[in-house]
């Protein structure tokens, strides 16, 4: 059996989805779905099970699971979290519980951490740095560094997997609210009051719209994830992105060429506590996947942005 914790989540359903393709449905979905319309992901996906998180761990307890690899994708992903001792529950103990169980059973750990652990970029995006020089702008990046360190203090690393997602967007992601992708927030702001607003830039080396992110479309990122399921030597933490910094604009006006009408984009203010937590440029240095004898998959950002707003969002269409 696999499992994929946040399984009804925005990574964790699209890779449903991808086992699905590959004819795999032997699979144990591990979720909070709460009150939002997380649940939707899950509709036309075969899976084996579904458990709640909080029952997980007392599941495996009983040791009644045939488990071959556990995906750990599940975590509160907001960056705008404050409640640290909520952060640290479920980004930091849930995850070395299951860390711990995983080694202790030779089961294959591959868990999500976060290019948030990065900062502000300033020793650049190289997943070979070391751990205890990257500085963390909030509570949600410090969350994940902080477990990446665990796992190397205790040595588990050599035996796991964890991947550093840089910005990541496509189908699947509508529940996620103010978290959803600049992507998603612009089709809607296009429907609703016919322009996008981003953020002014604050930064003296940026432009309005010229922050520059990694921008990862999620078919793709799911595809390398699996590339270390089915590689089960390699070990350590890697980088998943495109190894491409785009623009802001670079983002949305695909959106209004896919849509086929003119382009009306406005600036306004950042808010004024995300201005020390702003990172203003991003890009995955993927050289270390690479080397591993990885195969990189990017769609071009233009084609990814025009296959999510015809085929998904105009079409309110989830991965099924």
């Amino acid at each position: 059996m696999i499992v994929i914790t946040g399984g009804a989540g925005f990574i964790g359903s699209a890779l449903v989805w991808e086992l699905n393709k590959r004819g795999e449905d032997n699979i144990l979905i591990v979720d909070n779905l709460g009150s939002s319309e997380k649940w939707k992901n899950l509709v036309g996906l075969n899976f084996t099970d579904f458990v709640h998180k909080d029952d997980f761990l007392d599941l495996l307890l009983e040791d009644e699971l045939e488990i071959q690899a556990i995906f750990h994708l599940g975590a509160c992903s907001s960056t705008t979290e404050l409640d640290a001792n909520y952060l640290m529950d479920n980004n930091y103990e849930y995850s070395k519980t299951l860390a711990i169980y995983c080694h202790q059973n030779n089961i294959r750990f591959i868990y999500a951490s976060s290019a948030a652990t990065y900062g502000d970029g300033n020793l650049g995006y190289s997943d070979s740095l070391q751990l205890n020089k990257l500085k963390p702008l909030n509570m949600y990046g410090y969350s994940k560094h902080i477990f990446d360190q665990w796992m190397q203090k205790h040595q588990l690393d050599c035996h796991a997997i964890g991947l550093k997602f840089f910005n990541v967007w496509g189908p699947n992601e509508n529940h996620k609210g103010s978290m959803k992708s600049m992507v998603a927030k612009a089709y809607d702001q296009i429907k609703t009051v016919g322009h996008v607003s981003l953020f002014k830039s604050h930064h003296k080396d940026y432009k309005d719209g010229m922050q520059k992110r990694d921008f990862v479309y999620v078919k793709d990122v799911v595809k390398m994830i699996l590339h270390f399921y089915d590689k089960k030597e390699l070990n350590g933490i890697f980088n998943i992105g495109s190894s491409k910094a785009h623009t802001w604009l670079d983002l949305v006006e695909p959106i209004f060429d896919a849509l086929q009408i003119e382009k009306d984009i406005i600036f306004i203010d950042m808010p004024q506590e995300l201005r020390g937590k702003y990172q203003y440029f991003t890009q995955a240095d993927m050289s270390k996947y690479l080397e591993s004898g990885l195969k990189e998959i990017i769609t071009p950002l233009n084609e990814a942005v025009k296959d999510y707003v015809l085929d998904y969002l105009v079409k309110d269409k989830y991965l099924n």
